[in-house]
């Protein structure tokens, strides 16, 4: 087979009986055929252009092509009441120091308080102050608290008729615990109702003024009197009765107990003498490490 090109022709005649017509012919190229079957050639390489460098493109461009606002910055005005920086200068600079003697007047001001017109120090205060002038002098640091102790010796609730009393009075206090913070009091009341109120009235000023709190139920107990024959069901409340911080010794904490039930009242004064406690103080040594963060808490 020789490499040139060589081109066929076929022609399609068509006889009639009057005349003959040619189609259109068709051009068959075989070089381009038997090209295609051999291997493809070594292609030269197609150079490539490098990228062009990336510009940045301006803030403004940026901007315009977003659809939110352009941010603006806070405008800050000065307040018309405040200098300004000269102005500053200008009076830390005529700023002087005058005695009151240059001006006529006395360099020292007494003044006198009459008894009634004494200052009152808080109570805390004057501890505080005093707190800090034994810490001072390299002391030990010692602190007062008060404590409160019950006139009478023993507890109600041990005496004996305490369940004929109760019977009689239909309430009356059972025991009372001291401590720091305040005092603790258990009362018993007969169960006359499921609907009842017991209210523990107090006051620190001989009833010159007075605080009433109420109690809460703890428990329900039924216990045999021998006295009447039968059992006697009552009703043990509990109720608290705070210290004020700071109380002096000698103050003297007076409460009563009353009973509401039934549309009745009914009430447990100690005999008309109140339940009567004493306030004492004892004093506490406090450790040297703990002296520091006892400054911060008093």
């Amino acid at each position: 087979m020789q490499d040139c090109q060589t081109t066929h022709t076929l022609y399609e005649e068509t006889s009639s009986s009057y005349s003959s017509i040619s189609r259109p012919c068709m051009t068959i190229n075989l070089t381009e055929m038997l090209q295609a079957d051999k291997p493809s050639a070594v292609k030269k390489p197609v150079p490539i252009r490098p990228p062009s460098p990336r510009v940045s493109l301006p803030r403004e461009f940026h901007h315009s092509l977003s659809c939110e606002p352009t941010p603006k910055p806070i405008i800050r005005q000065r307040s018309r009441s405040l200098p300004s920086t000269t102005e500053k200068k200008k009076q830390c600079r005529n700023v002087g120091v005058r005695f009151v003697d240059s001006l006529g007047l006395d360099l020292e001001d007494i003044k006198l308080f009459k008894s009634a017109e004494e200052p009152f120090v808080p109570h805390h205060v004057a501890f505080r102050l005093l707190m800090g002038a034994e810490l001072a002098d390299g002391r030990h640091l010692e602190i007062s608290l008060p404590y409160l102790k019950p006139v009478f010796a023993q507890q109600p609730g041990d005496q004996q008729g305490f369940l004929h009393r109760l019977n009689e009075q239909k309430v009356c206090l059972e025991r009372v615990l001291c401590f720091e913070l305040g005092v603790i009091g258990i009362t018993q009341v007969l169960n006359l109702d499921f609907e009842k109120d017991v209210i523990a009235r107090y006051s620190f000023t001989e009833w010159k003024n007075c605080t009433e709190t109420k109690a809460s139920w703890v428990s329900t107990i039924t216990k045999t009197w021998e006295g009447g024959g039968g059992k006697l069901s009552y009703d043990t409340f509990r109720f608290h009765l705070p210290v004020p911080p700071f109380l002096q010794p000698g103050a003297v904490l007076q409460f009563a107990i009353q009973y509401k039930v039934c549309g009745a009242e009914y009430w447990d004064n100690n005999n008309g003498e109140n339940y009567k406690l004493v306030c004492h103080n004892y004093k506490l040594t406090v450790p040297k490490e703990c002296e520091d963060s006892m400054v911060h808490f008093i």
